[in-house]
């Protein structure tokens, strides 16, 4: 059943509504079912979780007499954005995951983001699924931050990605979904993986494999599924950047979540005007490539891989 979370007028006799589909057991409910929520659309570049929500539900129809908990599918927390091609709200200049919790009493950004905060409450596990940028591509990951790793970590090994990456505070961090829900008590996954404006079918598939295996241990799913992967687990201290020293285009030498050693050859930036090369990037660790840079074009200073070590 799609219902309203938030609705804004807008100029013109238009609105903006937030919209959700929930989706019940076929003999109804008796107060005591579990919810879990799977959100996205809050960047509106990121279009991973577009899929996920699609084949979450193709599925669950398929087998609805399984289902023993409450689905609630938000595809779209950022609809103006998601039809601009807008990373952030269009005409407010907002990046919306540096709006929460929000409030009802402020501006119409504010207004929404604290209608979906309301909304979100109380689920027993919320999926926030988010997509990398337009320049950069990443191995389906969970992200934690490391308050609320003791209750999120055993939840996000159900959701067979490659990795978990439990990463320390930020004041930013304050701001997001998944802090301002984790804060009052409503467990909270950020998943991160595939590239900005596409849908990796493959990624999109394993997490939607993975959610079922989480809404099993929930108690939301009694059908097949299958065994998760097991996902290494890092935090902060473990992770290497490699950034670019100069300008130019950037060709990879490695292949994505491959093994590195120090001093292997990560890929060069070359000069498209003289034939050189203007620099030659090596690995300074030993590691797994789980970041890789997919736009060619870049300045110095501009990340070009991450790595596990």
């Amino acid at each position: 059943m799609v219902q309203v979370v938030a609705s804004v007028g807008l100029p013109i006799d238009e609105s903006l509504m937030i919209k959700k589909n929930r989706l019940v057991p076929e003999n109804g409910l008796s107060g005591n079912e579990k919810r879990i929520s799977i959100v996205t659309g809050t960047h509106g570049d990121e279009l991973e979780g577009q899929y996920v929500c699609y084949e979450l539900q193709r599925r669950i129809k398929e087998n609805y007499s399984r289902l023993t908990g409450i689905v609630d599918v938000y595809p779209a927390l950022n609809p103006l954005g998601i039809d601009s091609i807008t990373r952030g709200i269009p005409a407010f200049d907002l990046d919306m995951n540096r709006l929460f919790p929000g409030s009802e009493n402020g501006s119409m950004p504010e207004y929404i983001a604290s209608k979906i905060i309301s909304d979100l409450s109380g689920s027993a596990a919320v999926i926030d699924i988010h997509a990398s940028n337009i320049f950069l591509e990443e191995i389906p990951q969970v992200r934690i931050n490391e308050l609320s790793k003791e209750t999120l970590i055993p939840l996000a090994k159900k959701l067979n990605m490659d990795y978990i990456w439990v990463h320390s505070a930020a004041t930013v961090l304050e701001s997001t979904l998944a802090y301002s829900l984790n804060v009052i008590g409503t467990p909270t996954l950020v998943v991160e993986m595939g590239v900005g404006m596409r849908i990796t079918k493959k990624y999109g598939d394993q997490l939607v494999d993975g959610i079922f295996s989480l809404m099993k241990e929930l108690g939301i799913w009694n059908g097949e599924i299958i065994t998760p992967k097991e996902p290494i687990i890092s935090e902060d201290g473990e992770v290497s950047f490699i950034n670019a020293g100069n300008s130019g285009v950037f060709v990879p030498a490695v292949e994505h979540w491959k093994n590195v050693k120090k001093g292997d050859h990560i890929g060069d930036i070359l000069d498209p005007l003289t034939g050189e090369i203007n620099e030659t990037i090596h690995s300074e660790t030993d590691g797994i490539v789980f970041t890789l840079r997919e736009y060619p074009i870049v300045s110095e200073g501009s990340l070009i891989a991450r790595i596990l070590s």
